[in-house]
């Protein structure tokens, strides 16, 4: 092997006066969205670690820093341009997340550092990104100058990725972090993140650093070091160690393995299923997003092999029996409540939609709170009145946080849900039917937020979520078999586009708006907002009104409600609307005073759908 060099550098200077390429070991851009949340969790957590309100910003000089990992390049021509070997996903995130911060800044936080050229810059006089890859520049540029790019039908993998993930970066970053405090994270984030660059001369070398780096043999995973300890503890008694092996491998992993199969996803679910499961029966602290606050109980659980060894005595691991009865009775138990649970986030079953909806937004602390009020002697038909509540509860809580514009990151609601996790374990079904109401009771977000709820950069996919929800409700109050799958996709598997009444032509609305951007604000109202198919959003999109109302007979009931045959031969979804008592009406044209009729229609559509009369 020729001779490597190995440098550590922080993001400033790896990205910084270089152009980056893909070389063919790693051609696509694979990350997913539990990814991202899990990088940004760790790098704001490890930021809020070192960061105090009275601090300056020079003081972050001093912040520690903060390793992300090692990154592979290769120099074939000593030019300033290199190949990534290995490491593309995180380096093409970080330009995702400077990207967000670019727009951040440009949008009036100015005393945030100017990143353009950890992003962009001129090579030979012409203007290109650092990491550019051919195909996905139309991409990069998009999402650079707009913040958005349709990637929906586009055939290259890392290109759909790219959008998705911008997307997911700009939903859930800054997460916790203050707005004042962004200037300081910039910084921290620029010149503390560290990355290590192993730099080969020739493919050759490139490859097998590559194949080194990555290819250590099967090492043994946390469950199976966990299925190890429990074992050894089973002591002098080996017929029972036999069936708990046995229990283990057959009622236990394999059904876990088999659901990460069954679901399509990557996720290791044994892994999943048990820190999911610890946290929500035995967490008792988690960590602070301040100053040296420190991992507690629910983020040492991430290693969960260790945290039960560490803590045997306080979850009644003492004898012999208990280690027995804990493979055979309380994983086994819970394991199986976790599998149905999954299952349902996957498909849509009935009695447990709500599992699905909140599945949409990767929402994993359902599954903790789910199982944190189950206790082991509970009938199936108690366990499943529990998983109801409590999976419609956060149906509820998450609706009401998407239209007052809170986050909905598993971040932010595993700190908001600690609690709530830790009070309703083991408790009864009408104590926790109770205790549930009188949380949303005393919820400060109420629908309430819906007059002024509008579509805007970062909010797309929860609008897109709330119509189809309110689509698929209308419809199903209606009589029609449609769900609300039917809503967010079509036949094709296309999502459904959401669709403006009013076209973007200010000079049709200039009798009603002083100026243009008091249009835009109005026409992005949720009440000016349907869903409907790709094709046709396209085709009639910049229509008048009179025209577009025509097109929306043919549609679903939300959008074909603005015309007035919907309420002349349609016994059905008028008896609906009867029974309703909704405002619905027709509306001839569309007005300022029309758009304000259908955005109270719609904040009244959300208070029944999501009504906390649903627990009962």
């Amino acid at each position: 092997m020729s001779r490597i060099h190995a440098d550590e550098k922080s993001v400033r200077e790896l990205l910084s006066n270089v152009k980056y390429d893909i070389d063919s070991y790693q051609r696509e851009y694979e990350w997913e969205r539990h990814n991202i949340e899990a990088l940004l969790d760790d790098l704001v957590s490890k930021f809020t670690a070192n960061h105090a309100t009275q601090h300056e910003r020079g003081d972050v000089r001093n912040y520690q820093h903060y390793f992300l990992g090692t990154i592979i390049t290769i120099n074939k021509d000593k030019s300033n341009l290199k190949y990534i070997v290995d490491g593309q996903q995180r380096l093409t995130t970080v330009t995702l997340l400077l990207i967000l911060i670019h727009h951040i800044r440009e949008g009036g936080v100015s005393a945030i550092t100017d990143v353009t050229q950890m992003i962009r810059s001129e090579s030979y006089g012409e203007m290109s990104f650092n990491i550019s890859v051919s195909g996905r520049d139309d991409c990069m540029k998009a999402l650079f100058e707009r913040g958005r790019f349709d990637a929906t039908e586009h055939p290259d993998l890392s290109v759909r990725n790219l959008s998705d993930r911008y997307a997911d970066i700009q939903e859930l970053f800054p997460g916790e972090l203050p707005e004042n405090s962004l200037p300081y994270f910039v910084d921290w984030l620029t010149r503390n993140v560290d990355l290590v660059e192993i730099e080969a001369s020739t493919d050759d070398d490139a490859f097998t650093i590559f194949e080194t780096v990555n290819d250590r043999g099967i090492n043994l995973g946390q469950v199976d070091i966990l299925k190890s300890y429990l074992l050894a503890n089973i002591r002098n008694d080996n017929e029972k160690r036999v069936q708990a092996n046995k229990v283990w491998r057959e009622r236990i992993v394999t059904p876990l393995i088999d659901l990460g199969t069954e679901t399509k996803t990557r996720d290791a679910e044994d892994q999943n299923f048990f820190k999911i499961w610890l946290r929500a029966k035995y967490a008792e602290t988690i960590r602070e997003h301040k100053k040296d606050g420190g991992n507690r109980d629910f983020e040492d659980i991430n290693k969960f092999h260790r945290w039960v060894r560490d803590n045997k005595t306080r979850i009644g691991l003492n004898t012999t029996q208990d280690f027995h009865d804990f493979i055979m009775q309380r994983i086994n138990r819970f394991a199986g409540h976790y599998i149905k649970m999954r299952q349902a986030s996957h498909k849509l079953i009935d009695g447990r939609e709500e599992i699905y909806y909140n599945a949409y937004f990767g929402i994993t602390i359902q599954y903790i709170l789910g199982l944190a009020p189950v206790k082991l002697e509970d009938t199936w038909e108690t366990v499943w009145k529990k998983i109801k509540l409590v999976t419609t509860f956060l149906d509820i809580y998450l609706a009401r946080r998407m239209v007052n514009s809170r986050r909905i990151g598993n971040s932010t609601l595993q700190s908001a849900m600690f609690k709530p996790m830790k009070d309703i374990r083991d408790m009864d079904v009408s104590e926790l039917r109770t205790y549930l109401r009188e949380y949303l009771e005393n919820m400060q977000d109420t629908f309430d937020a819906v007059r002024l709820f509008y579509l805007h950069g970062r909010n797309r996919r929860f609008i897109c979520y709330m119509l189809a929800r309110i689509t698929a409700w209308i419809e199903q109050g209606s009589g029609n078999t449609t769900t609300f799958s039917n809503y967010m996709y079509d036949a094709k598997g296309k999502p459904l586009e959401i669709e403006h009444i009013w076209a973007d032509k200010y000079e049709r609305h200039m009798d009603e708006f002083d100026n243009e951007y008091e249009f835009q604000q109005y026409r992005n109202r949720f009440g000016g907002l349907v869903l409907l198919p790709r094709g046709t959003n396209q085709s009639y999109g910049a229509a008048a009104y009179e025209d577009k109302v025509e097109h929306y007979l043919k549609e679903n009931l939300l959008a074909a409600s603005l015309h007035p045959q919907t309420y002349e031969k349609n016994p059905n979804f008028t008896n609906f609307v009867s029974r309703s008592g909704l405002p619905f009406r027709s509306h001839e044209q569309f007005k300022k005073a029309d758009m304000d009729a259908r955005q109270a229609l719609y904040r009244q559509i959300c208070e029944k759908i999501w009504d906390p009369a649903r627990l009962g």
